[in-house]
């Protein structure tokens, strides 16, 4: 059974390990040098920001998410979890928090941006770079649940 906790001072190498995990499983579009660049950015924040866990019957994160108000930051699972709801629950319970969530994807991450379009998201828009300015193109998203049919 997956709970969802908000993340603890002692979850930082888990944490940064399904980031990595994922990275490496769903991330081939990245150059190696912006790859370990990125990680070293993350390496300085990711461990001690404000995230939500879902974790197995054992407490053990299998992925987390952060938020930034109704903005959905990262979403990244395990790969060894991948296709089994997790990814969704995280996604419910910002639901739960902001009925108007937004997010991005990249645009080369195929398999996360269906994802995305499969619970619910629709594309609003488009960037060339991501949020660092790098040449990797994302796509803008907002949920929009589907509408009741008569």
């Amino acid at each position: 059974m997956i709970k969802i906790r908000n993340s603890r001072s002692t979850d930082g190498e888990r944490v940064l390990e399904i980031w990595r995990d994922a990275v490496f499983t769903t991330h081939a579009f990245l150059s190696h040098e912006d790859r370990i660049a990125i990680e070293m950015e993350v390496r300085d924040f990711l461990p001690a920001a404000p995230l939500w866990l879902a974790v197995n019957e054992d407490d053990q994160a299998l992925g987390f998410m952060l938020l930034s108000g109704a903005h959905m930051e990262a979403l990244f699972i395990d790969p060894a979890h991948h296709g089994k709801g997790i990814g969704h629950a995280l996604v419910n319970h910002a639901l739960t928090l902001h009925e108007c969530l937004t997010t991005d994807v990249n645009e080369q991450n195929a398999q996360a941006a269906a994802f995305y379009f499969r619970i619910g998201f629709k594309a609003t828009g488009r960037s060339e770079c991501d949020s660092q300015g790098r040449a990797y193109p994302l796509i803008h998203l907002k949920f929009q649940p589907q509408s009741k049919k008569d």
